[in-house]
């Protein structure tokens, strides 16, 4: 298949905490119609160049992806019939976009959540309305641990919606998202990136691809990142990671790609407010940390390794790949918590604490053949998966006790002393997984204009889960899900460039999905999995010559047996009584309206409710963290003599903080973004970003107990330099 390299492959950079505003405001430009689409998606090469390049799993044409790098896709996304966003190096680059939450505000129905005692910090998200925090992949391979991830050595991030059990296994019953690795070509090309910026940001990046004959290639990613959080004391985030690569067979029948990535993180991490300061009057200061400096601590550690074997024959293909994946979270957070009958005092005293590692070993192959029954074409494709995961998470205590320092909810002291030592005590939770996987799926192509879509996957996790006391009591629980899942569509061509689709697909939520099977103290060995059906109608249209891809959909998620308690007297803690529900719209536009206008937008409105519940006030409440309507804009215009400007904006609408005190809710807020450069030459750039330009002040994520604000105004100056 065709495809093109990405004209560079280092990321954004950003900016010296508190130092002066660099002086340019731009102006977004704006776009009339988004009449748009489940397939958004945007890679972009230089305004001046449109050349298309042979590599392998994708196509790209002025702005637009035409393929997903996932094999489990085995047809263009104007013939997939499904919503789905990818979000290309390319953009992350235009705006800085250095996290993955960053990145994500690029596609619409997705919202953002913050650790909390049963769950770790670091990228949590619900995707149409429901948690997606397991379902985040790294090339098809599950990545369960909890940490920040970094766009260093990200090709792209493709967000499918919708339940995708089907492609993805267990969980998936919003959507997933796939973060895309770099992987070396047969283009020589190095590029480097420094970044500065207010709030002492320091970013440097470094990706040097390198053919060494026809045959193979070597390629290198390097990061390190040092800075601060606009509007947020005395929080940081400290990074590097390494990510080397080679392959070799780039132009034989059979390639084969050893990759490896090493990141660490040392932060002082962040729990935000407490949930009631976002309405207090006169407003607590955005910018108040509640944690002690003596004690609060991030390190994150982290190792991929990948051996891929890709086999071109006479009309089929064949990959395997095989990851071992390990990461590491060692930290202490406070959670900001007032002290019982006041509202002008932190008690310090509730710490949560992670010493967790989380380990994937994932053997994967795949088939993907084509043939002709008569008349009829078929692109056929299925695989075998085999995953090993495990988690372990110690308990510690804090010896000797110590008196914790309140403080004050308006003027905290992060300075305050702190004496105590947290340790293991022996106890730890510790919970494994083993899925064997097989699926097929069968692409028809009936003449020109229609197709016929339909898949299957059979899952077969077994699960086991232990919770070990400070004496080495040990507590254990198993379970085992046999579970099938399907994709059924339907296509019509009435053009080439176009496409209308009906599709349907379903997902199965087992209760060891996270690999725990004890939720507070409650047992969950005895519980079935949920199911979640959905259906999907959409169009897809590839315009002006096919430089810009429109369409829209329009959607029902239905999880038909959500888990609820039990009310009868014979019945369990937990039954799957309960009927959730989010139906709506989504519209998208991605790509090149003219040689130098680029735009990527996105609209969702989400109607969610709660159908049935067996909590007492819960029925026709609408679900946390869904709200009707989330709208991101993204555009750049390039002038003559090498300037580029752009710019663009994000939507959050209000939102409840979750399903249970639907009354309570987040606000809305509107984010500003824009961005200038300037070409020196062909290996030069200058690029100045700014991003919340209104200095807007909201939430950003949300936890039980606790909020955590978004980042405020911050300006970022980042020099590229290709060589």
């Amino acid at each position: 298949m065709k495809s093109t390299i990405a004209p560079s492959a280092s990321f954004s950079n950003q900016a010296p905490r508190r130092s002066t505003p660099f002086a340019a405001l731009l102006v977004a430009n704006s776009i009339a119609t988004v009449a748009a689409t489940a397939q958004t998606t945007a890679t972009t090469p230089s305004a001046a160049d449109d050349d298309v390049v042979e590599l392998e799993q994708q196509t790209v044409e002025g702005e637009r992806v035409r393929q997903l790098a996932s094999p489990k896709f085995n047809a263009p996304l104007l013939d997939t019939p499904q919503t789905v966003t990818v979000i290309s190096q390319r953009i992350m680059e235009e705006q800085a976009a250095s996290s993955l939450r960053d990145i994500l505000r690029n596609s619409p129905g997705i919202t953002f959540q913050a650790g909390e005692g049963g769950t770790p910090a670091g990228d949590q998200m619900t995707i149409r309305g429901f948690s997606a925090r397991t379902d985040m992949f790294v090339d098809g391979v599950r990545d369960l641990g909890g940490y920040a991830r970094d766009s260093f050595n990200l090709e792209q991030v493709e967000v499918a919606k919708g339940p995708t059990s089907a492609t993805a296994g267990r969980g998936s019953t919003g959507g997933s998202v796939n973060l895309v690795s770099k992987s070396p070509h047969g283009l020589e090309r190095q590029t480097a990136s420094v970044a500065v910026g207010t709030d002492s940001y320091k970013r440097a990046t470094l990706d040097i691809n390198q053919p060494l004959n026809e045959d193979q290639a070597a390629r290198v990613n390097l990061m390190w990142h040092d800075a601060g959080v606009p509007g947020r004391d005395v929080v940081e985030n400290t990074s590097w990671g390494v990510a080397p690569s080679f392959a070799l067979g780039l132009s034989k029948p059979t390639k084969v790609t050893f990759a490896y990535q090493h990141l660490e993180q040392d932060n002082v991490p962040d729990y935000g407010m407490p949930r009631q300061t976002y309405s207090y009057d006169p407003v607590v200061p955005f910018s108040n940390w509640y944690g002690l400096k003596a004690r609060d601590f991030e390190k994150i550690e982290q190792d991929l390794a990948t051996v891929t074997v890709e086999h071109q024959g006479d009309g089929f293909s064949l990959r395997n790949l095989t990851r071992y994946g390990r990461t590491y979270r060692d930290s202490v957070t406070t959670s900001p918590r007032l002290l019982s009958g006041t509202t002008d005092t932190i008690r310090r005293n509730d710490w949560k604490s992670r010493d967790q590692t989380d380990e994937v070993f994932s053997n994967q192959t795949h088939l993907a053949a084509d043939l002709k029954t008569g008349d009829i074409n078929h692109a056929l494709s299925a695989g075998v998966e085999y995953s090993r995961e495990n988690e372990i998470n110690y308990t510690r205590v804090e010896d000797p006790a110590t008196v914790f320092p309140e403080t004050d909810v308006y003027n905290p002291n992060p300075d305050d002393p702190y004496n105590g030592n947290i340790t293991r005590n022996g106890a730890y939770n510790e919970g494994s997984g083993e899925t064997i996987s097989l699926y097929a799926f069968d692409n028809v192509f009936a003449g020109q204009q229609w197709q016929v879509f339909a898949g299957a996957r059979y899952d077969h996790f077994t699960a086991d889960y232990d919770t070990v006391d400070d004496t080495g009591a040990k507590t254990s629980y198993g379970r085992t899900d046999a579970e099938i899942s399907g994709r059924l569509g339907f296509i019509y061509k009435p053009t080439t460039n176009s496409s209308f689709y009906v599709g349907y697909a379903n997902a199965f939520n087992p209760s060891a999905e996270g690999l725990s099977l004890a939720s507070r103290r409650t047992d969950l060995s005895d519980v079935d999995p949920e199911q979640t059906d959905s259906y999907e109608l959409g169009v897809k249209w590839d315009t002006m010559e096919s430089r810009l891809s429109l369409g829209a959909s329009l959607f029902r998620t239905v999880k038909t047996n959500a888990r609820t308690p039990g009310i009868d007297p014979n019945d369990p803690p937990i039954v799957l009584d309960g009927e959730e529900s989010v139906s709506g719209v989504e519209l998208s536009a991605a790509g090149r309206i003219t040689r130098g206008w680029d735009v990527f937008a996105g609209f969702a409105y989400m109607d969610s409710e709660v159908e049935a519940s067996n909590t007492a006030g819960l029925e026709g409440v609408e679900l946390g963290l869904t709200p009707r309507k989330t709208f991101n804009f993204w555009s750049t215009y390039a002038l003559p003599g090498g300037i580029t400007i752009g710019g663009g904006t994000q939507y959050m609408d209000s939102v409840p903080r979750n399903t249970a005190e639907a009354a309570e809710t987040i606000p809305s807020y509107w984010l500003f973004n824009a961005m200038a450069s300037y070409a020196f030459n062909e290996q030069l750039t200058l690029r100045l970003n700014a991003t919340n330009l209104a200095d807007e002040t909201y939430i950003d994520r949300v936890g039980g107990g606790h909020h955590i604000p978004g980042q405020g105004r911050q300006f970022i100056l980042s020099a590229y330099y290709t060589f």
